[in-house]
């Protein structure tokens, strides 16, 4: 630390970055040093645009509590009590945390500093924030990495469509929170050429955009999308929910109008429009933009084609996403056969693949035959052609495919969406974690999932074979991690792929 901080700084550890000295908080070797922020409020002449860098500051501002999330409303029963989603308030939303090896050696295996982190939560762009403790970043710190997480603009203000205002506002605050750290990692101990940004379904999403967009080109080298492949609507389909909200607060669409609307209003009608939607049975719902600007075009066409051929790429789905979806409303019970073909009629998923899943599938009720067909169409497949095409690409860097199979006992979920995470960040022990997988769930998996992702931060390899012709997949389930080589092959070919 340079004199000033040693001055100044007297009860917790103290960083330097380009706008301030921040003093954290430190606990058995790692600093954590949170509500750091990264951009200006998104308030007043700020808000419904473009994030604006953060002001400096006067003398040592404390990061011990995590700063304000982003305006939203939590999970509807019953997901809320298996997705906890604390809320902080206060305008200050555009902030991240920072948790450290400590000191902050700038030595490591690149003589550059220590491999970096960049956490992007999910929650369908209306929900979640870097608050969950789940996300809670003492292990990565623990072995030897620099954990960065952030907040970013959800629902109608981060991704909103108006004419008279930006598009992607969430993505854009993503942008800012990589430049950032790009700028200011170095004082935590990081290697700002050696940041791996990994994400969880909407995040992941994210980061998908993020790897399409020039807007990001060189904030990250490596990335980690977890139940989450690419997607984007184009301006005319994403701002029907817009539009939507505009109807319900009988205000014209437009973001000056939407900008004299009460905050809690807003979000009632927010909830309102798009409460009744889900990943898998469709609705109103929030989605990143094809805008000519942070994405010039469809992400997945621009990866297929090469975009983020250097960036080195771990990703994977669970076993059972559907069941996060399906069982606790009981739609697992309430499709029957002919709920299950006008759903699929509807998802545009061929009866020539219905009937190969019904096939391989036949104890399994209708609603359960639906959910895994839909999850696959969203996530499982087109995360296999991205890996394929990636093979194809001469000279693309490593490209590895996980499965996260261990079952949760929880209302028989199963490995269901974000089952994962707990294992991910080496939270088993905490209460809020146990909410999805009980209290019983394996160490040992956590330890080497936890592992695998800290390896590929640091050496661009997870520990397992590179996707290549015969598509290794690491299996993370009941047991030893094991790889397999083609699984569910049959499935795979029904889609043509």
């Amino acid at each position: 630390m340079s004199e000033y901080i040693a001055e100044h700084v007297q009860d917790g550890p103290g960083v330097r970055t380009r706008n301030g000295v921040l003093r954290g908080a430190l606990k058995d070797g790692v600093a954590s040093f949170l509500g750091v922020p990264y951009a200006q409020a998104p308030v007043g002449a700020l808000r419904f645009r473009a994030p604006e860098p953060a002001r400096a500051w006067d003398g040592v501002r404390e990061a011990t509590a995590f700063g304000p999330t982003a305006p939203k409303r939590s999970y509807a029963p019953p997901l809320d009590a298996l997705l906890p989603d604390p809320e902080v308030a206060g305008d200050d939303c555009l902030n991240l945390n920072v948790w450290a090896p400590w000191p902050a050696s700038q030595e490591g295996p690149d003589d550059g500093g220590r491999p970096v982190m960049v956490w992007i939560h999910g929650g369908s762009l209306k929900h979640g924030s870097s608050a969950v403790p789940v996300y809670d970043g003492t292990a990565f710190a623990r072995d030897g990495v620099v954990l960065v997480s952030l907040n970013y603009r959800l629902g109608v203000e981060g991704f909103g469509v108006f004419p008279d205002a930006p598009t992607n506002l969430g993505l854009r605050d993503q942008i800012a929170a990589l430049t950032w750290v790009r700028e200011n990692i170095a004082a935590f101990g990081g290697d700002p050429d050696r940041v791996t940004v990994f994400g969880e379904s909407a995040g992941a999403i994210s980061i998908a955009a993020l790897m399409a967009s020039p807007l990001a080109k060189g904030l990250f080298r490596r990335a980690v999308m977890q139940s989450g492949a690419p997607s984007a609507r184009s301006l005319d389909i994403a701002r029907r929910t817009t539009e939507a909200m505009a109807a319900r607060l009988k205000v014209p669409a437009t973001a000056e109008a939407f900008a004299r609307v009460d905050p809690e209003r807003l979000l009632a009608a927010q909830t309102a429009v798009t409460g009744k939607g889900n990943p898998v049975l469709s609705g109103h719902a929030f989605h990143i933009t094809v805008d000519g600007d942070v994405l010039p075009d469809h992400p997945g066409d621009l990866l297929v084609d090469g975009a983020s051929a250097d960036v080195e790429l771990l990703m994977g789905t669970n076993t059972d996403e559907y069941r996060l979806w399906f069982v606790p409303g009981g739609h697992t019970e309430k499709v029957g056969s002919l709920g299950q073909r006008l759903l699929l009629r509807k998802g545009r998923i061929s009866p020539n693949v219905a009937k190969v899943y019904r096939a391989g599938r036949s104890k399994e009720k209708p609603g359960e035959v639906l959910g895994v067909l839909a999850a696959d169409k969203l996530l499982w497949m087109p995360l296999n052609m991205l890996a394929d095409a990636r093979l194809n690409t001469g000279g693309a860097a490593a490209t590895y495919m996980y499965e996260f199979g261990w079952p949760s006992p929880v209302l028989d979920l199963r490995a269901c969406h974000a089952l994962e995470l707990g294992f991910v960040f080496d939270t088993l022990d905490l209460p809020e974690t146990r909410a999805l997988t009980g209290p019983d769930a394996p160490r040992d998996l956590a330890a080497a999932m936890h592992a695998a992702w800290v390896s590929f931060a640091a050496t661009g390899d997870p520990g397992w074979r590179r996707w290549d012709p015969a598509r290794p997949v690491m299996t993370f389930g009941p047991g030893l991690p094991s790889l397999v080589e083609a699984p569910r092959e049959a499935e795979r070919r029904a889609w043509h792929v």
